[in-house]
């Protein structure tokens, strides 16, 4: 099904082959970067650890049930559209993406719910159901979103920021739009009930980030989300993963499984291929790394003195949360429950707090519920429901032992699930596995299990995250969340548009 084909042949005019990139990991970043180097005139090798394509975006099959592994939500579609249109070739004819209305339900603790869609009027007056006073302050939030949006995404997601002079022209900018505050601060500005600021400053933990330390720069998911939509790609969001494969072969591009890097190679301070585990090596015109950008940087270099991204710096950086993930089905289906929700718990601040400062396993919980079988039925049996269901934790340096814990916070999670929106499940469920911060570090090789990188304080934004064009060695190149923008399938999307502004062209490479 992932059969690679053989690399582009020497060209029979130059007697010259095109320069060769050298891609680690195949998430969508790496699967991003492909497509544009392809199109660029690379050929490109995309080495896998695993054993299918998609990285974070895995696709686990099991007793008839197809799970996504990691995203599902998708905005900004556009971005996946470029990559079609690079290859001459339109998305729709592969892959179809369905918009969701409402994009999600939010569900509070008493059982009060919030639909959050892209209908105004409609937004309005779900406001206005919880807060009357508050709709004048969510309209100028949702200004002050757009307005973020229009600098933060428009203008800055696909800058490098290369040097500090890059980041220094855009504090005017920053500054005016209250990027000081954090996105919980800057919703509480504007809005006064406390459930209605948590149902427009949680998007952080989309992306790894806490809503009450994240700055409020990504307020501006607020926006895109009603710019853009939310979707949901039929077939699972490993129909995307699919898609891009093809795209990338069909460019004459080779993808590589079972395949773990060891080691960046590095001849004069320039990448020069890879190392895999087994030994064998991969000689490269560049390197660009798709891993997470700890790891790459702690592991894949052990040859180099590194300067900006030390163990010490990297030891001393903030992680993001992991996750705690449940897939299971059910041999029922609960046609109430909606493709997407949040299901909050009686803490919010608190939790947030045990979870990015305290580094605690707590009690309790707030969970996003996945149902995507409530809009693609093919995702499982006949008669049956496919589900994931996800809970913020912290990553590995709680100590917590997921090898015991992971059982018993299943089951508390599936009684709380069987307590509100899905009664009788503990009878229900007919095939169930578990993703632990233990598989992010162990699987994915995620320093700390993080499950998005970095955590997205300001301080570890823009210029002051890892570059996208490698301050340690010349000819290495990072995309995926750790690195630029961030984390999302937006933010790793656009990390690999960054890479057309900081990557020789193919032609000032040929060999």
């Amino acid at each position: 099904m992932y059969a690679s084909k053989p690399p582009q042949p020497i060209d029979q005019m130059t007697g010259k082959r095109p320069p060769h990139a050298v891609i680690i990991g195949s998430g969508f970043g790496g699967l991003a970067a492909a497509v544009r180097l392809g199109a660029r005139g690379y050929r490109v090798t995309i080495v896998e650890k695993l054993d299918a394509p998609g990285g974070r975006a895995y696709v686990h099959r099991q007793d008839g049930f197809t799970f996504d592994a990691g995203p599902t939500i998708i905005t900004a579609p556009f971005l996946f559209e470029e990559l079609w249109q690079l290859c001459g070739r339109r998305m729709s004819d592969d892959v179809e993406l369905k918009a969701m209305t409402p994009f999600y339900q939010i569900r509070f603790d008493d059982g009060e719910c919030f639909h959050c869609s892209d209908d105004a009027e409609a937004m309005r007056a779900e406001v206005a159901r919880f807060s009357p006073s508050d709709v004048d302050g969510y309209e100028r939030f949702m200004k002050s979103s757009e307005a973020i949006y229009q600098v933060g995404f428009e203008q800055l997601g696909h800058v490098p920021f290369s040097s500090l002079t890059d980041m220094a022209k855009v504090v005017p900018d920053l500054f005016k739009l209250k990027s000081y505050r954090t996105v919980y601060g800057l919703v509480s500005s504007y809005i006064r009930d406390p459930r209605l600021r948590i149902a427009f400053s949680f998007h952080p933990l989309l992306i790894g980030g806490n809503p009450f330390t994240t700055t409020s720069v990504y307020a501006l998911i607020s926006f895109l989300e009603r710019r853009w939509g939310v979707h949901s790609a039929m077939g699972g969001t490993g129909s995307l993963v699919n898609g891009l494969v093809n795209l990338i072969e069909s460019q004459g591009s080779t993808i590589r499984y079972n395949a773990q890097v060891d080691e960046i190679t590095v001849t004069g301070g320039q990448a020069r291929g890879v190392r895999l585990e087994d030994g064998e090596t991969i000689e490269a015109d560049i390197v660009v790394s798709n891993a997470d950008s700890a790891w790459t940087y702690k592991n894949l270099l052990p040859s180099i003195n590194r300067r900006r991204w030390t163990d010490r710096r990297i030891e001393r950086s903030r992680s993001s949360m992991s996750l705690f993930v449940w897939y299971f089905g059910t041999k029922k289906q609960y046609a109430d429950v909606p493709h997407h929700s949040i299901l909050l718990g009686p803490r919010y601040r608190e939790l947030l707090d045990d979870i990015f400062e305290q580094k605690v396993l707590a009690d309790d919980f707030s969970l996003y519920l996945h149902r995507p079988t409530a809009t693609d039925p093919s995702l499982a049996p006949d008669g049956c429901d496919a589900f994931y269901v996800l809970s913020p934790v912290p990553h590995l340096e709680s100590g917590t032992d997921w090898s015991l814990a992971a059982e018993p916070y299943r089951s508390a999670i599936a009684q709380r699930l069987s307590e509100t929106v899905l009664p009788g499940l503990e009878d229900e469920i007919v095939t169930s596995r578990m993703t632990t911060p233990d598989d992010f570090e162990s699987r994915l090789l995620s320093f700390r299990g993080a499950a998005f990188g970095l955590e997205p304080v300001f301080m570890q934004s823009a210029w002051f995250r890892p570059h996208n064009k490698s301050e340690e060695v010349d000819r290495l190149y990072l995309v995926g969340a750790g690195t630029h923008p961030g984390a999302g399938l937006p933010g790793v999307l656009s990390s690999a548009r960054v890479l057309d502004s900081v990557v020789p062209n193919a032609v000032d490479l040929v060999q």
